[in-house]
């Protein structure tokens, strides 16, 4: 494949990437070095006046200037007009004139330069088509230049790290490592009233209004990477971006928690959600799927929102659902239990050895079972002891200690004798039940990093989800098995994709069954044995082909559900009753339907049905995308509803966390002396599931039901498949939440001896043979790639491969060589490519080849095609930094187009390519 060409980079060029790198640049909004005020006014009580009297009293004073037509002077300084008239770079500029200016403002702001923009006024979407057609307006000027922009209709940022308040709130919060992101403002105003009181401290407030430009997706970025912030809190009303979103929340989620409160959940609350934001909100079950998708964590009441914070920053996760709860009270115990249960979470079972051990200091009437019931008369020593010995259970996965003031308990003193357990390997919690009596315990209790709750109920509902926190993350970043690999797929996609064309060009949506068995094969979902027969001697002739008994089943492209106009007869066991089956199939659907909807009868074996019923199936979100739908099937599959969604691609991992969340699951592995079902059979087949209903665009919905699952197949008895109308262009679609595997940029490549390579996208897949790449490099090697010696236990650590592999293919992705051993026919990889997005419009590139390879063509070849690919993809520039000494990567960087020039630091020279 050829190479990019060649760019020289011109001062004015460079100029324009510097410029346009401004993309990145939610720095320059958060901590301003020049704000303009448009609006301001110094008229009390206004908004302009507020606004412009908090920036100027910030302890982190910018150059403020004040833009207003009306007035030489605001608040003792001299106005401006325009902000064209500013003779200063601006950073930042906060608007507060009434919603019809503001297109035209932001106009004079990008022709000036302008990084970012605050926009407080209200007036736009959530007041209907003008201020809809406002918000039009914006998008079209800022998309002539380089502004980034928060709202409309919000209440402003505050950054307490530096101690800027860009709202109309006169308080500022303390100083903390909490992010809170919020859509609403009212809210924002009451969290703050509340955290004054309660010192709670944050690193950034934000009121994002309508996220006419940047959202979720942006914010989430910018407040992972701040050092200030540890947890990013989110009250959201809608979602806006999907894939922005998710792609943010999957990377970031690893390193920091993100919690989200979602209004909106009921169908009620969903609807004045939508009439306050002027958004349309989603599906709540399919917006649960997404949270679990990409490590979120969801939270049900503001409290809860602030509570995991605290929770999840002080403590480790804990490693599975498995509470020990040890009280000095009964009844606290219980309502421990019932909280702990009724979220998900499990008691631990003691083991006797744990029990034991009680035994031998406890009162013979302590409750000998979880919770640990000490009773009244235990001093703090003995429930430190008690604590002690059960964090030590191998069964046990966390602790919550329990004090009530009663009887001998001094919860001073058990609160001392507890916080030598902050730190152990297993999460601890407690609950010091009272007011002033236990106020000197709980506040050793948090100065040593133990939550502290006053009822237990809370702290058990915490619990329970720190591991549905750990639960998602593991779901998410476990290396997958491989299933077929998606370069492999690719006559499939376009064998069915020609096929899709032609019913949807013939005027059909609907597949008859026939017709939906084939599509699913092709993707290696086993069908039963289905055959159209178009009259009752053709019938007979199949029948007798299969052997009986067998199944008619209505073969139709306009009846979806064969049996709401009796098109379906079981155990057919000769011709004669094959014939009066057709008979009386076509006579049925002739007097329920009509003659035209009759085009036959599929013939199938009739299979004797003594596995598991199960569903499988998708539809669209009109704001995620594909939904893959998994559960008990059957004639009885509405009233059960016992089902888990999820977002596709997935992966075998992926899979079995969504056959998880069902019921059934249960019986899948095998209950009352049955065998279990094929379960990593099952994965793949969910797996090959979501590879369809993603390289399938034009297919709607999809219902296999009943998939049968026993422990010798799995095999899909009936299924519907509904495709979009002709009529639908392809931007009406919803595009996928996640995106999908980028298998267009997968190509072969050879060296000059011959030796065949095949460079594509990395998927989770390859973490091993990443681990396994890594072992063949030399010491050298990596010091010039990472510019300093990392041992090669860090470099295979799963933590740090999975940054690599996991990847959401949104920002930038790896590219590798691999090849087939001749010699063990294994897969290796020879060599990887990757850039990495700085900004919207620049990337970061690096190579790195095995030994044994470097020399021979492959890292010219690799960053070529990472230019090629992140031109692709929509970046303009493409830079990278190589150590000064490392004159073989300078020359491949050279060979690829790039120029290479000095840098500050005389170690290394910068290398950049216009793409």
């Amino acid at each position: 494949m050829s190479q990019v060409p060649k760019t020289a980079v011109n001062p004015a060029s460079e100029a324009k990437r510097v410029k346009m790198s401004a993309r990145l640049g939610l720095d320059f909004l958060f901590i301003p070095k020049s704000v303009a005020v448009i609006g301001a006014t110094d008229r009390p009580g206004t908004v302009g006046c507020s606004l412009l009297s908090n920036l100027l009293e910030s302890n982190f004073p910018p150059k403020v200037f004040a833009v207003t037509p009306a007035h030489s002077e605001v608040l003792g300084l001299n106005t401006y007009k325009n902000v064209r008239e500013i003779d200063a770079d601006i950073d930042l500029a906060v608007l507060v004139t009434p919603a019809p200016s503001i297109p035209q403002i932001i106009s004079e702001c990008v022709d000036a330069g302008v990084k970012s923009a605050v926009v407080i006024s209200a007036g736009f979407r959530e007041q209907g088509p003008e201020g809809a057609r406002l918000e039009e307006e914006i998008k079209k000027h800022l998309r002539r230049g380089s502004l980034r922009l928060i709202g409309p209709n919000c209440m402003g940022f505050m950054n307490p790290t530096i101690g800027l308040n860009a709202t109309i709130a006169k308080m500022m919060p303390n100083k903390g490592s909490v992010a809170f992101l919020s859509q609403s403002g009212a809210l924002q105003t009451a969290i703050l009233d509340w955290s004054r009181q309660e010192q709670v401290g944050f690193s950034a407030i934000v009121s994002t209004g309508s996220m006419l430009d940047i959202g979720w997706g942006d914010l989430i970025y910018h407040f992972g990477g701040d050092p200030h912030t540890k947890s990013i809190l989110v009250y959201m009303e809608s979602v806006g971006d999907a894939r922005s979103f998710l792609s943010a929340a999957r990377e970031i989620a690893l390193s920091k928690p993100i919690i989200v409160i979602k209004a909106g959940r009921s169908e009620q609350g969903s609807r004045a959600a939508a009439s306050h934001t002027g958004a349309l909100t989603g599906s709540d079950d399919v917006l649960e799927a997404a949270f679990r998708r990409c490590g979120v964590l969801r939270v049900q009441n503001i409290a809860d929102l602030f509570y995991m914070a605290e929770v999840l920053s002080k403590q480790p996760r804990p490693r599975g659902p498995h509470l020990t709860v040890v009280t000095n009270a009964g009844g606290p115990g219980v309502l421990a239990t019932d909280s702990l249960i009724a979220t998900g979470g499990e008691l631990t079972v003691l083991s006797p050895d744990t029990i034991r051990d009680l035994d031998s200091f406890l009162s013979a009437h302590w409750s000998h079972s979880n919770p640990v019931d000490i009773l009244a008369d235990a001093d703090a020593d003995r429930f430190s002891k008690a604590v002690e010995i059960v964090s030590k259970d191998p069964a046990s996965d966390g602790l919550l200690a329990i004090i009530a003031p009663q009887g001998v308990a001094d919860p001073t003193k058990a609160a001392q004798a507890i916080a030598q357990f902050a730190h152990s390997p297993k999460p601890i919690l407690a609950s010091w039940m009272g007011g002033e009596g236990v106020a000197a315990g709980t506040k050793i209790l948090n100065a040593a990093g133990i939550p502290t709750f006053s009822y237990p109920d809370t702290a058990a509902r915490a619990f329970t989800y720190m591991w549905r926190y750990t639960y998602n993350l593991r779901g998410l970043y476990e290396t997958p098995s491989l299933v077929e690999g998606p370069e492999r797929s690719h006559e499939t996609r376009r064998q069915v994709s020609d096929f899709v064309d032609q019913v949807r060009a013939s005027g059909c949506t609907l597949l008859n069954e026939f017709e939906a068995k084939h599509l699913l094969a092709q993707y290696g979902i086993p069908v039963s044995d289905t055959r159209a027969a178009e009259d009752e001697d053709e019938a007979i002739a199949v029948a007798a082909d299969l052997g009986y008994p067998v199944v008619l089943k209505l073969l139709s492209n306009t009846i979806a559900h064969k049996s709401d106009v009796d098109g379906v007869r079981l155990s057919l066991q000769n011709a004669d009753e094959v014939r009066q089956a057709f008979r009386g199939i076509q006579s049925a659907v002739t007097s329920k339907a009509g003659p035209e909807h009759f085009l036959g009868v599929t013939v199938q074996p009739m299979i004797r049905r003594e596995g598991y019923e199960l569903i499988l199936g998708s539809t669209l979100d009109p704001q995620f995308g594909p939904v893959i739908l998994f559960g008990s099937g059957g004639v009885m599959v509405e009233v059960y509803r016992d089902r888990a969604l999820a977002l596709p691609p997935l992966n075998t991992t992926l899979a079995q966390r969504m056959m998880e969340q069902t019921r059934i699951f249960a019986t899948l592995k095998g209950v009352r002396g049955r065998k279990p079902v094929n379960l990593p059979a099952l994965e793949e087949l969910l797996v090959r599931f979501s590879q369809l209903v993603l390289e399938q665009p034009w297919i709607k919905e999809i219902d296999i039901n009943p998939l049968l699952a026993t422990p010798d197949q799995l095999l899909a008895l009936d299924a519907r498949v509904i495709v979009h109308d002709s009529t639908i262009n392809q931007e009406e679609l919803p595009r996928p939440a996640i995106r999908p595997y980028p298998s267009q940029h997968i190509w072969q490549w050879h060296f000059a001896d011959g030796t065949r390579v095949m460079i594509r996208p990395i998927r989770p897949e390859d973490e091993p043979l990443m681990a396994e790449f890594h072992r063949t490099l030399s010491e050298r090697s990596v010091y010039l790639r990472y510019f300093c010696s990392l041992s090669l236990s860090t470099r295979v650590e799963h933590e740090r491969l999975v940054r690599i592999c996991f990847g959401s293919y949104d920002r930038g992705f790896a590219l590798v060589a691999v090849r087939t051993n001749p010699e063990t026919g294994k897969h290796e990889i020879l060599g990887v490519g990757r850039f990495s997005a700085i900004s919207r419009v620049e990337a970061e590139a690096a190579v790195l080849v095995s030994d044994k390879w470097q020399g021979r063509g492959l890292g010219t070849e690799l960053l070529s095609g990472v230019a090629r690919v992140a031109r692709a993809e929509g970046f303009r520039w493409l830079s990278g930094e190589i150590l000064r000494d490392n004159l073989a990567t300078q020359a491949i960087f050279r060979k690829a187009g790039f120029t290479l020039k000095p840098t500050e630091d005389p170690a290394s020279v910068s290398a950049i390519v216009e793409l």
